[in-house]
């Protein structure tokens, strides 16, 4: 007999799940008990616990999840997955090459040498140290402390390479939302300058004057109560970029101290920035991932108590 072919890291890692097609509108419990007739109720209830189950590349835990037609549900074949609980991180998507998070205000991406306390990476590391002790997450991208939202880790140093020196064709579509003080004019704008990295704060320039040029798209979703809510598509990813660029306009962030957004007292108590959606090719497979998240409820609550009013 000859020798079976070598599986490529793609192939190897496309056998990790288990996929399948939703045709008819179900809970996902309902769904699970259908392909696997002869797993018990408890035992589908322990893959969700642990996390293994995907509904549309989303790790998904909740048993009555209304699936619809064309969802996909994948279920990891790692059974050896420890539980994971934090309340200030959230794991979205976790493969044996990446994992994406969704991470609160307040947390920092990584230690810097000024600041050594609690971050998304110490959290991870001491995550996936508890099945392997020699296991670590390696950084990729960075989100601001105050800023919440989805980022992603590698899980090796040959991927963190990969998705950081190929990030601009690998990353599809990275977008945030924000609050910012007054009613923007325009529906639709791009915000084009030259940053400079100061330490304490980001200088920010029209003209090249040898910083960092920084290219911000924004969309207008809704004004009123003299704020704007915006969704922001970043070209370039630069330290406290979209922050900066809307202070240019002169439209700061609510809850923006450090650029001209402090409204006193500050209404929803943050940073009124979100990371809302992540779509990459996979660095392995080259699937397209697609990840997003609901717009913070206190930012929708600002526009709300608009209309109550005018009631």
């Amino acid at each position: 007999m000859g020798k079976r072919p070598r599986r490529s890291p793609a192939e190897k890692a496309m056998a990790q799940y288990t996929d399948y097609s939703v045709k008819e509108p179900m809970e996902l419990m309902e769904f699970l008990a259908a392909r696997m007739p002869d797993a018990s109720r408890t035992k589908l209830k322990s893959l969700l616990s642990k996390r293994v189950v995907y509904v549309d590349n989303v790790i998904t835990t909740q048993f009555n999840f209304p699936l619809q037609p064309g969802m996909k549900v994948k279920i990891s074949k790692d059974k050896g997955r420890k539980e994971f609980s934090n309340r200030l991180l959230k794991i979205v998507y976790e493969d044996a090459y990446v994992i994406v998070v969704e991470k609160t205000e307040g947390l920092l991406s990584v230690n810097t040498e000024r600041q050594k306390e609690r971050t998304a990476y110490s959290i991870l590391n001491e995550y996936v140290q508890r099945t392997n002790k020699r296991s670590r997450v390696y950084i990729v991208h960075r989100l601001d402390r105050d800023t919440s939202g989805l980022m992603m880790f590698a899980k090796d140093e040959k991927t963190q390479r990969v998705l950081r020196d190929n990030w601009h064709d690998i990353v599809t579509d990275r977008r945030y939302v924000a609050v910012v003080t007054g009613e923007l004019e325009k529906n639709y704008d791009t915000v084009t300058s030259w940053l400079t990295d100061k330490t304490l704060y980001v200088a920010n320039s029209t003209y090249d004057d040898g910083g960092q040029k920084s290219i911000t798209h924004y969309r207008t979703i809704k004004r009123g109560n003299g704020l704007s809510l915006v969704e922001l598509d970043l070209e370039t990813g630069r330290k406290n970029q979209i922050r900066v660029h809307m202070q240019s306009l002169g439209h700061p962030l609510i809850g923006d101290g450090r650029y001209g957004g402090d409204i006193a007292p500050n209404p929803i108590g943050r940073l009124a920035l979100h990371a809302f959606k992540l779509n990459f090719y996979h660095p392995v497979t080259n699937q397209l991932m697609e990840f997003d998240t609901p717009y913070p409820p206190a930012f929708k609550k600002l526009f709300l108590k608009q209309h109550r009013s005018e009631q």
